[in-house]
């Protein structure tokens, strides 16, 4: 009996002894047998389902990579982008691996993958701001393929992640996403078309920021998601997802579908009935730190709402909607002596189409006590530009209780604050509406200290008074009554009190010292920094009205303001202004300066002169500020003075631009609301390549418009004299008009020192000798201060003194055709050209010179895109009474030489802004004037504007 035992369980083991060598040796084989056809089927996949370039350094096959499943693993793995982002990386990963169904395999010699494992991974989605997206590199089929065909197959049921990098920047809604040690499983019948996704994840550190702020820093979040994803449109349905954001229990469903430009959005996320506290560890790092030392009662729920589609391209957007409640709250920090207790909000946000502007608050209510202080607040309001307004705000709170009782640990404050407000209707400028209001506000013995600066600033006084009755602008009133505070030492006061807002009686008195950047750094945080002195003793009273209509004996202003080092910003300049130094003195209307000394980018003014209309201006913003001063400069960068701004071009704009592959960042916008006549001196001006040098003249800008007068400057070794006019229209389009006249200089110097001469007039490149231009012209500029050809209209002379032609292709072709060697290369002199410029077409009107014996005659025209439409006669020695008639067509660059006189009209381009697309209908490319630059007028245009 014990011999049958034991011989039964020998054979029981030396079965499975048997089985498992065969699978282990199995295990061996497989990947021996079958690695090539793997390989090359999963290649052969990815290259017909993947629209990206793919890249890795080996492939492994082996079953013990990630036991049982045989898989073939791809390392040092990498996959580029969709367009427009083909040069950039979606995916990397130490290791890819796609495991490979055993069945198909051996039974059906298929390649069929079920599983895919990343490890060590950056995977980086990116979204432009017109919507597209790097990750549209899988191409689907037109038709699934059945399960008889042969060939690879992506039928997944398992996806599992390890170590992520997760970046998610999409530009088009302002969404950023940053996941860090990211793990990933899911599992379902990925096979099918539509199929459920059972997702476990885990994040170490998420960072979430909208439109640049950042909501989420380094948070920990888990999450269990059930996830409906239907392949044939690439739609999300989240139907069942529980989140944790470090201990802030989250509840998430929604849908996502890809559109063809954008996307398709129901996402509701909430939080019902947790824990003040826990809501407070979702936070970002420091208020976790506050946490450890404060005990925090209370429940809160929240909703977040996005609904709606986003495409860019059709200014649609979804509805943004939040909503907050909190209920029985408690606050208490670690030694206060009174907690905050009492906390009650509800809270309610909408952003319809993501438009600030049709922004709705609804803050009902909020309250909460320190000790016997309290703040209740109810505040509703619709709209940004035209508010319709409902606050009710009461506060009794002493501000060191308050700091205690919070835990603010960058500050300390003390004071006794009062607020008493009630405000409701709309705020409408232009109908000169102001919500019915009664408010008070009163800080009495501030003080303020911050981590940031040594000393504070302390006996802050403020009393602040606004009232309006009817609904009225004339029936508002505003008075500050006093506002002074005492810091380092020097005490600085202001009293103010404004009257009638549709014509502002206003009493302003301010004195004392303010050194801004030590003021900003109280307030601000290491590593920024903000210069700038104010000292200032000014009085003034009177109204509006009398400023406007010159009843000057009724204003009382008077009183100096120094300032320096201030910086300065406003939205026409890209760059800041500093006053290094000023000094201003008031008296009635007028402001006089005097030694004024300012920067911008490498630029520096000094100015004196006198501004009227200056407390006017101060008060409205429609009201012109009106002055005349002198100005001088030693260097003028103007290139620094691009605004910055941008809007879509006209399409017509694309006939004419220069080749530049410079982005257009717009015109020098000249404000509407000055009139200013200055009489300016600059000792070098920078602008567009050009160095003008020993600049002098007048310059008057009034109504948006800049006018030179008798202005004069050096530029290549030649005194140049112009007149001009500008203005912007747009911040991407401007107009200018102005006349030269520039006498003997030197083409060779132009040529080289003059960027836009030497595009315009390549021809010039071997000239040599003396020219001279009196020429007027008029027209468009782009964005990028380019003028817009068709728009250009004008004309004038350009008087040839002795210029030496080399490798003038025209000339060297007529020689080449008429058999007459004498006229390549021809020596011009006393030559006027006489040209006009309309509608992108240069007409020549009909010149005359002497070449060797020979008397050359040319007419006709050229377009400014490089087409040549010229008559020539070739006036034979000795006297050219016996000529050869020639006509020119063809290109600057390839001319066309024949006998003849018969040739068509070159076809005129008129500049329309509003044009649905460009009107040119010759398909030669776009190429600048530059045959004739030397010797006939097509050197106008070229001078022209560079001059």
């Amino acid at each position: 009996m014990k011999k049958t035992i034991k011989a039964k369980i020998f054979k029981v083991l030396k079965i499975t002894g048997i089985t498992f060598a065969v699978l282990l040796l199995l295990m061996f084989l497989l990947p021996i047998l079958f690695p090539g056809k793997i390989a090359e089927e999963v290649k052969a996949f990815a290259n017909r389902k993947l629209n990206g370039e793919l890249n890795f350094t080996e492939a492994k096959l082996s079953f013990f990579n990630h036991f049982p499943s045989l898989t073939l693993t791809l390392e040092d793995f990498s996959l580029k982008g969709s367009a427009p982002y083909q040069k950039e990386t979606l995916v990397s990963a130490k290791e890819v691996a796609f495991g490979i169904n055993l069945k198909s395999l051996v039974f059906d010699s298929a390649v069929k993958i079920d599983e895919i494992y990343v490890s060590d991974a950056l995977v980086n989605v990116k979204v432009n701001q017109k919507g597209e997206a790097n990750y549209n590199v899988y191409i689907s089929d037109a038709e699934e393929t059945t399960e008889d065909e042969a060939g690879t197959a992506l039928k997944l049921d398992r996806i599992a992640i390890e170590d992520c990098h997760l970046v998610y920047d999409d530009k088009s809604v302002g969404v950023f996403l940053d996941a860090k040690g990211f793990n990933y499983l899911g599992k379902g019948d990925l096979d099918q078309a539509i199929f459920d996704l059972k997702t476990e994840a885990d994040i170490e550190s998420l960072d979430f920021a909208f439109e640049g702020e950042p909501y989420l820093k380094n948070k920990k979040v888990h999450a269990k998601l059930i996830t409906q994803i239907n392949t044939n449109s690439l739609a999300f349905v989240f139907q069942k997802n529980d989140l944790k954001i470090n201990k802030l229990p989250v509840n998430f469903i929604g849908k996502f579908d890809f559109l063809k430009n954008g996307y398709d959005m129901d996402f509701a996320i909430k939080s019902e009935e947790s824990k003040l506290n826990d809501f407070f560890t979702a936070l970002p790092p420091a208020y976790v730190t506050w946490l450890d030392k404060t005990k925090v009662k209370g429940e809160t729920s929240l909703s977040l709402t996005l609904k709606g589609q986003y495409i860019a391209s059709e200014n649609k957007a979804p509805n943004l909607a939040f909503n907050m409640k909190i209920r029985d709250g408690e606050i208490e920090y670690k030694g206060a002596p009174f907690p905050v207790t009492d906390i009650f909000l509800n809270f309610d946000t909408q952003v319809p189409g993501l438009n600030p502007d049709n922004l709705k608050v609804n803050l009902d209510s909020l309250y909460f006590n320190v000790g016997k202080d309290y703040l209740k607040a109810i505040v509703k309001s619709t709209g940004l530009k035209k508010p319709i307004v409902e606050a009710k705000i009461k506060a009794s709170m002493d501000l060191k209780k308050m700091d205690q009782a919070f835990g603010i640990g960058n500050a300390d404050l003390s004071g006794i604050l009062n607020m008493d407000i009630v405000s409701k209707g709309v705020y409408d400028k232009d109908k000169n509406i102001f919500p019915v209001t009664k408010g008070n506000v009163s800080l009495k013995n501030g003080y303020v200290k911050t981590i940031y600066y040594p000393n504070p600033i302390q006996n802050i006084n403020v009393a602040a008074q606004l009232t309006n009755g009817n609904g009225a602008f004339s029936d508002t009133k505003f008075s500050i009554t006093p506002a002074s505070f005492v810091f380092e030492g020097k005490p600085f006061s202001l009293n103010a009190s404004f009257m009638n807002f549709e014509d502002v009686a206003y009493d302003i008195k301010a004195k004392g010292e303010i050194d801004v950047a030590k003021v900003y750094k109280v307030f601000s945080q290491k590593g920024l920094d903000l210069n700038g002195y104010i000292k200032a003793d000014v009085a003034f009273k009177g109204k509006q009205s009398d400023a406007t209509n010159g009843n000057y004996n009724k204003l009382q202003n008077s009183g100096t303001l120094q300032l320096r080092d201030i910086g300065m910003r406003s939205e026409y300049f890209p760059q800041q202004f500093i006053i290094r130094e000023g000094l201003f003195k008031f008296h009635q209307d007028k402001m006089d300066f005097s030694n004024f000394i300012a920067n911008y980018g490498q630029s520096d003014f000094t100015m004196n002169g006198q501004m009227a209309n200056v407390i006017n201006f101060a008060l409205s913003d429609r009201e012109v500020l009106k002055g005349k001063f002198s100005f001088d400069s030693r260097f003028i960068n103007a290139d620094e003075f691009m605004s910055g701004l941008s809007e879509p071009a006209a399409a017509n704009d694309s006939i004419a631009k220069p080749k530049t592959d410079a982005p257009a960042t717009g015109v020098i916008v000249v404000p509407s609301n000055l009139d200013l006549n200055l009489t300016a001196n600059a000792g070098k001006i920078a602008f567009n390549g050009l160095n003008l040098e020993n600049a002098k003249g007048n310059l008057v800008i009034n109504g948006g418009k800049l006018q030179l007068n008798n202005t004069g400057f050096d530029l290549i070794g030649c005194n140049v004299n112009m007149d001009a006019a500008y203005g912007s229209e747009t911040p991407t389009r401007a107009f200018f008009d102005f006349k030269v006249n520039a006498k003997d200089f030197d083409i060779k110097r132009a040529y080289n020192e003059i960027p836009m001469f030497r595009e315009m007039a390549s021809a010039a490149e071997s000239a040599e000798g003396i020219v001279s231009l009196d020429y007027q012209v008029g027209g468009k500029l782009d964005g990028s201060m380019a003028p817009i050809y068709p728009s250009l209209e004008g004309g004038g002379v350009l008087s040839v003194k002795k210029v030496k032609m080399k490798g003038f292709k025209m000339m060297n072709v007529v020689s080449r055709e008429t058999g007459k060697e004498s006229v390549r290369d021809p020596d011009v002199s006393k030559v006027d050209i006489k040209t006009k410029i309309k509608n992108n077409i240069m007409t020549i009107e009909r010149f005359k010179f002497k070449v060797a014996g020979f008397r050359p005659r040319i007419e006709g025209t050229t377009s400014l895109d490089g087409q040549l439409n010229l008559k020539m006669r070739l006036g034979l020695p000795p006297l050219g009474i016996i000529g050869i008639p020639l006509t020119i067509t063809g290109t600057k660059d390839d001319p066309k030489v024949k006998l003849g006189r018969k040739t068509e009209d070159l076809e005129e381009t008129i500049y329309d802004p509003n044009a649905p697309a460009p009107q040119v209908k010759t398909t030669t490319p776009e190429v600048a004037p530059q045959e004739l630059a030397p010797a006939t007028p097509e050197t106008a245009p070229a001078g022209t504007p560079s001059q």
